[in-house]
């Protein structure tokens, strides 16, 4: 029971909502009448090294799982014939460190256990709102990140699962439709709705993106420029080859406005691409893929850059497409994140 008690702090301690649920599970090592055992391969990642075991987010489980109270109800659901009800003071510490180490849905799944997982997420929205009143912008992203992490799925299969993110499939969804004229692309949009559009798509909601809409258009830009380093802290890596890709479009941008359907234009232009007309986008990805389609370019750069899909449009070249840069050069939302040579240092 000892390494019943160890194994239970370091579910705890790593805000890990699975291996804390497992423990109980009826072929748990936790239990007398399961053949498994810690001391096996299979199980033994349940247990602490010497270095976690040090640490004061473990005592402090420790110190919980063995307060009498609650070691009493574990051993009680230890034993029992039957799916064994959570040590509810133990689900809450796993959610609120699964918080402190940014593992949200691990986070989610133990306040939905709980039932308080919609308060806990309005509360997030509340301080952050709050926080943005006095100034303290990176603060406040980081509890709309937390916030918005809570989400939950009730439609998910085959049972409700908390909401993650997935910018490859978002990406794809932004860029659903062929844009019939140019500023139909989400990098040429006005001001109010592009903010809009890129916030409601980073915080992977509309209804929290809906809650910064009465804020100063100079405050959502900053908003947004800060949380497009949280999402993606190699951002700058991605603006290098932005800028190289643009350099190449520069050359024949104005044709490519009005290539759809002109045979002659897209051979001069594939000449001046080369004989791969996938060069554009990996510029902008950083290598190519084999036979690569633009949904393919979308999708990877979207995976390690999510805020690229923000600046980037389809664009037909004879009989193929490709994904182009696209943003307005005076856009505050690009020059913020330094996209265009406008940009402030």
């Amino acid at each position: 029971m000892d390494l019943v008690a160890h194994a239970l702090a370091k579910a705890i301690a790593d805000g890990d909502i699975v291996n804390f649920r497992t423990l109980f599970e009826s072929y748990s090592p936790a239990r007398e009448e399961s053949t498994e055992r810690f001391s096996g391969a299979k199980y033994h990642y349940l247990l602490p090294n010497e270095e976690e075991q040090q640490t004061p987010a473990f005592a402090n489980a420790l110190h919980e799982v063995q307060s009498p109270l609650v070691w009493k109800h574990i051993e009680h659901e230890l034993e029992a014939k039957r799916r064994a009800q959570l040590p509810w003071q133990l689900v809450l510490m796993v959610g609120d460190n699964a918080v402190r180490r940014m593992k949200l849905p691990s986070a989610a799944q133990a306040y939905e256990l709980l039932r308080i997982r919609p308060r806990m997420q309005a509360e997030f929205f509340r301080q952050s709102d709050a926080l943005l009143d006095e100034g303290r912008l990176k603060r406040a992203i980081e509890g709309y990140v937390i916030g918005t992490g809570l989400d939950y799925d009730y439609a998910a299969f085959p049972e409700p699962l908390p909401k993650v993110l997935d910018f490859q499939k978002q990406a794809l969804i932004l860029h659903g439709e062929y844009p019939e004229k140019p500023e139909d692309c989400i990098g040429l949009q006005e001001p109010e709705p592009f903010v809009r559009t890129a916030l409601s798509y980073l915080l992977n909601s509309a209804e929290a993106a809906a809650r910064l809409e009465k804020r100063p258009l100079e405050l959502r830009i900053a908003f947004l420029r800060e949380l497009v380093y949280v999402r993606d802290p190699s951002w700058s890596a991605f603006v290098e080859r932005y800028d190289k890709a643009r350099e190449t479009m520069a050359r024949f941008a104005r044709r490519l406005d009005q290539v759809a359907g002109v045979p002659s234009l897209a051979e001069e232009i594939e000449r001046e691409l080369g004989e791969d007309p996938g060069h554009i986008p990996a510029e902008l990805l950083g290598r190519t893929i084999e036979n690569g389609e633009w949904w393919q370019y979308l999708q990877e750069l979207a995976y390690e850059h999510p805020a690229a899909a923000l600046f980037v449009a389809r664009q037909a070249i004879g009989d193929r497409e490709i994904i182009i840069p696209r943003c307005r050069t005076d856009s505050l939302a690009a020059q913020a994140l330094q996209l265009t040579h406008e940009a402030p240092v």
